[in-house]
């Protein structure tokens, strides 16, 4: 997994992007992180995965979305 960046959520989750290849296919993902009872960053159940490939398609919307 190559971690690309580290968004705060609030004082205990985060949303991490990262790329990675699962099977033999290349995918961003987007996961909310969690401090769990030990001190330790886990995943959760929410987030997205996507194919690199959509990656712009992705963006573009981000984009609209901001000049909403």
């Amino acid at each position: 997994m190559a971690l690309i960046t580290q968004i705060p959520k609030n004082n205990h989750e985060e949303y991490r992007v990262s790329r990675n290849d699962f099977q033999g296919h290349d995918l961003i993902n987007i996961r909310v992180y969690f401090v769990s009872e030990d001190g330790e960053m886990r995943p959760s159940k929410q987030g997205v995965s996507f194919r690199a490939e959509l990656l712009p398609e992705f963006i573009a919307a981000l984009n609209k979305a901001e000049a909403a």
